[in-house]
Order: structure tokens, then sequence, then C-alpha cells
């Protein structure tokens, strides 16, 4: 039910390549638009920093305003706005940031700076509710690779364990590369492994039983890398479908792992998972059966809410005015290196 009491809030979402507006009132979402510069990557297999800050440039105005019409409000109607103000891509950050300071400043509202992170929690209540107190986070993106202990989204996030070197998605889309499946590596990836056997090759699972929450995916990605030179070596065929599906075992084997032991070791019942890697079907399916054999509730936002959009920002800036956080100073910087503690700048 939506109450006309609770704050109107955009949120505002540029740390790699989506830009993202979102707008919510309370745990309602209004509208959620996006436009990706994915295209522009894609010939350079990877997001490249200046084609990204200057994609947003021209999508930020027509995204802004599709968001309004979608939502079926005016810019007098919002309450607030919010902007991810890190981490992530400098240059592309900074246009976010400038960008909500001009609305903001213009209309007389307030501005909440938030954490890109955070805010990946924040956006499952958009879809499930509330978020428990305390619950276990673990986000998956082509940047982070991380496990949050969530005490309240809105004040309390403490970083558990996180990624020493290659994060998962970033894992994903080498993969991919090695394998000729182009960019994004992910969703492609999930495909072919579907029509591929999981158990066909044996890939390490880094950092597995190290008694540690952090993951490394670089050994794999490498380890993957080698199999398919030495195939390739002896002119044979590579079982492409094969690679995917046991590389892609590999990474939901640990991800899963590591966030039943958080949740064990901390004596929490409920684990959301987040980010752009957890919109892949078998890391949610496994995610699922290990949580029910060890009686914890999982919650996964729908695939469109894990990959970065505004609603996101949106639901977390929604949070900060509901429970009386003060507003970012204007003069708020864009932080590439945002630590999860901070959740808003």
């Amino acid at each position: 039910m939506i109450r006309d009491s609770e704050p109107l809030v955009l949120g505002i979402e540029t740390s790699c390549d989506e830009t993202g507006v979102g707008i919510v009132r309370g745990h309602t979402l209004l509208a959620d638009s996006i436009a990706s510069s994915v295209e522009q990557h894609a010939r350079f297999g990877g997001v490249v920093p200046e084609v990204a800050s200057r994609a947003h440039l021209e999508a930020m105005t027509p995204t802004i305003e599709r968001a309004l019409q979608d939502a079926g409000v005016a810019f007098n109607d919002i309450d607030a706005f919010a902007v991810t103000a890190g981490p992530g891509l400098p240059g592309a950050l900074m246009v976010g940031v400038a960008a909500a300071k001009a609305y903001a400043l213009s209309l007389g509202k307030p501005l909440y700076g938030v954490n890109h992170l955070a805010a990946h929690v924040c956006v499952d209540q958009l879809e499930h509710g509330p978020l428990p107190k305390p619950c276990v986070a673990m986000l998956v993106s082509g940047g982070h690779s991380s496990l949050l202990l969530v005490p309240d989204v809105s004040s309390d996030v403490r970083s558990l364990g996180s990624t020493v070197d290659d994060a998962a998605g970033e894992a994903f889309d080498k993969v991919a590369r090695v394998l000729d499946l182009g960019f994004p590596g992910g969703p492609v990836i999930d495909r072919m492994a579907r029509e591929g056997d999981p158990a066909a090759i044996a890939f390490p699972r880094g950092k597995y039983a190290d008694g540690t929450y952090d993951f490394s995916f670089s050994g794999l990605k490498t380890a993957v890398a080698r199999w398919v030179e030495a195939k390739e070596r002896a002119g044979e065929p590579v079982p492409v479908a094969d690679v995917a599906a046991s590389f892609q075992e590999a990474v939901v084997d640990v991800l899963t792992h590591k966030a039943l032991k958080v949740c064990k070791d901390n004596g929490v019942k409920d684990l959301l998972i987040g980010g752009g890697v957890a919109a892949n079907s078998r890391l949610r399916a496994l995610a699922q059966e290990r949580c029910d054999r060890a009686g914890v509730r999982l919650r996964v936002p729908r695939p469109s809410l894990c990959t970065d959009n505004g609603a996101m920002v949106a639901a977390l800036g929604s949070e900060l005015v509901a429970n009386g956080l003060a507003p970012s100073d204007l003069g708020l910087p864009a932080d590439s290196s945002l630590p999860i503690d901070t959740v808003i700048l």
C-alpha cells in the first residue's frame, strides 16, 4: 500500500556502465529507468571508464525524464534525492554526483550521497519488505565479492569478507573472453552452462576451507585458461558448455559455502544475495538448496534489481529519510573507494 506521507525519493546510480534512475515512495517502486552503455564497451572486452563517463553525461537527462514520466510525478513532487557517491569508477561517479547536486540545489531538496554496496542490500526491501535485523548479505558483481553482517542497513553494515583478487563477476567476464563468448560474460556463461556437465572438469575452489570469509577467483580463472590452452595446443576441440558449467559450479560452490559459513558462525538465520551475479540461475538454485538444508531463509531480488540500478539508490535514500538521518552536505565528494561501513557521506 502506498502512503502519501512516505518520502518520495529519486535515486541516481552511475558507478559503472549503467545510468540508473529510480523513484521510490517508502518501500514501493514507482519507476526504474536504465540506460546501459554495455554495447559501447563490448568491442573492448570490458568497461572503459572514459567511455562510461561520457555515456552517463549523454544519458542523464533523458533517463531522469523517463523515470519521472513512468512514475507519474514532477520534479516538485520529489522530497529528496539520493545518489551513489561510491565505490565505483571515479569519472562515472562524478557525473552522477554532480547531477544530483544540481537537482537538489535548484529544487531546495535534501541530498543523500550513499554507498553503492549498501544500496544493493537495501533494494530487496522493494520486493520482500523490511530487512530482518540482523541479516547476512553476500554481494557478488563485476567489482565486488563481499560478505556483510547487516544489523541495520541505514547505519550499521559490517564487512566480514571480500575478494582478495578478481571479483566473481570479473572472473565470469575473463573466462567468457577465453571461450570467445563475448562481453558481458555472466549471462552467456549461465546460458551455456545449462548444456554442459558441471562435474566434467575439476576446477579449483580457491580459499574454500581456509577459515576466512574471503574469496579468490584469480586462480580459478587462470586454471580455466590453462585448461583451454592445453586442449587447443593438442588440437582437440574445447567442450565450451562443459567448461562453462564446471567453471560456474566452482564459483557458486565457493560463494554459497562461505555465505552459509558466515550465517552459521554468527547465528544469523536470514541470507540476502545481491549484485549482478545474483542473477545467475545456478547461484540462486544452489543457494536455495543449501539454505533449506541449513534452516536459513534466503532473499534474492528479481534479476532486474540485482544489476546496478537507480531503484536501489532510491530505496536506500528512502530508508535514510524514514530513519531521520541527516542529509549529506552539498560539498560531498565522489569517493571511488568508499568503505562499506560508510553508508552515507
